[in-house]
């Protein structure tokens, strides 16, 4: 299981050694928790970890190994992945093969053996600190200076190293073993164009479950190119970096809305607050997890969710006409808003799940109907 020595390092000074279980090499990024108890092949295809180092906080990684049909793209994105312990048997029989396997095929450095409540509890009293893994430095000192070294997440663009080249069509609905909620939309079907922030792959399937044909462009796709290819309705997908420094992406957004139905998911819903009139900032830790709780504010209605974000909307910057639909019961930070004067929503969550509990999978037929009876009336102005 073994594959030698791996240590971490925090820009805090702090250096702890475990045993590499991963690629060997050294990464380094942003230093964040998530919450979930499975899903470790999900979270490591997600764009949107870019950037950044995950722990994981659940005690036990790799017991039912990796089936390839769960990736949420095609290639591994985090950092590196530290956890407590890595199980010695993959139980699946989905499974094609093992965790360690996959994290070495994929470039992904991994480390076990680390007591990963003590550097939970340093993340959330700390925040997001910078960090090194390494299997190939063991001097301590050097560690921290590269950890030092290390650049976050603010300021940075991270869309450009994730979103696809070229423009594709995607017509895949959801796999055969994932959960059958609701069956596929019948009759019309709307066309969509999704902007690739870093889109997870469910997102692109629940797109298609719920009716929609659906094209891909690249993150810095301008609003012209858009037009032109005619769609009944925007998305603005999840993606990692801070939301301020997407600016291809917001000049065109703005420049969208009004014009057509818009739902934005993660990154995608901070854009849209910018475009707006709103600011956003970096949390302490962010929220990565599939146990988080929201409240929808029209209806009352808790779900719980799957979230994987480090920006958040500042409620206090929002503007008259653009309205709070979602908060987040754990600290009240904006999980969701609307505008009233144009066909656009949005939520910080993650409604596709892939991982997590599939509450708020209505939405995307939500978008449905907004594009439903957006073409029954007549688009206001902003």
């Amino acid at each position: 299981m073994s594959g030698g020595k791996a240590w971490i390092a925090l820009e805090s000074g702090l250096v702890l050694e475990g045993r590499s279980v991963g690629a060997r090499g050294e990464k380094g990024g942003d230093l964040v928790f998530n919450t979930a108890m499975t899903g470790y092949h999900e979270i490591l295809t997600d764009p949107s970890y870019s950037g950044q180092v995950v722990i994981m906080t659940y005690p036990l990684m790799g017991n039912y190994g990796i089936a390839d049909e769960d990736a949420e793209s095609a290639a591994a994105w985090a950092e590196a992945f530290v956890m407590r312990e890595m199980s010695a048997v993959a139980s699946n029989h989905r499974s094609t093969r093992t965790l360690p396997q996959w994290l070495a095929d994929n470039g992904v450095v991994a480390i076990e053996g680390i007591d990963t409540r003590k550097l939970t509890r340093i993340v959330r009293e700390h925040g997001s600190l910078r960090c090194v893994v390494s299997t190939i430095d063991g001097d301590a000192q050097s560690l921290v200076t590269k950890a030092r070294a290390t650049p976050s997440t603010d300021g940075r663009d991270l869309t450009t190293g994730v979103t696809c080249r070229e423009p594709y069509a995607w017509s895949e609905g959801y796999e055969t073993s994932y959960p059958g909620l609701a069956s596929p939309i019948e009759g019309r079907r709307f066309r969509v164009v999704a902007y690739d922030f870093g889109a997870k792959r469910n997102i692109l399937r629940s797109l298609v479950h719920d009716g929609f044909d659906v094209t891909v462009v690249p993150a810095a796709t301008s609003a012209d190119t858009v037009l032109g290819l005619d769609p009944d309705a925007i998305f603005l997908s999840n993606g990692p970096g801070d939301p301020a420094a997407v600016k291809p992406a917001i000049a065109a957004v703005d420049k969208l809305v009004g014009r057509k139905p818009i739902f934005g998911i993660c990154l995608g819903h901070q854009i849209l607050s910018i475009v707006l009139g709103a600011k956003t900032h970096k949390m302490p830790f962010g929220h990565h997890g599939a146990n988080h709780p929201v409240r929808d504010v029209v209806t009352g209605r808790v779900e719980i969710t799957s979230q994987n974000h480090s920006y958040a909307v500042d409620p206090a910057s929002m503007p008259k006409g653009l309205e709070i639909t979602h908060v987040n019961l754990n600290d009240g930070t904006v999980e969701g808003m609307r505008s009233t004067k144009a066909p656009v929503f949005s939520v910080q969550y993650h409604p596709e799940a892939a991982p997590g509990p599939l509450d708020s999978a209505h939405l995307f037929r939500r978008f449905r109907e907004l594009v439903e009876n957006s073409r029954k009336t007549t688009v206001g102005a902003r």
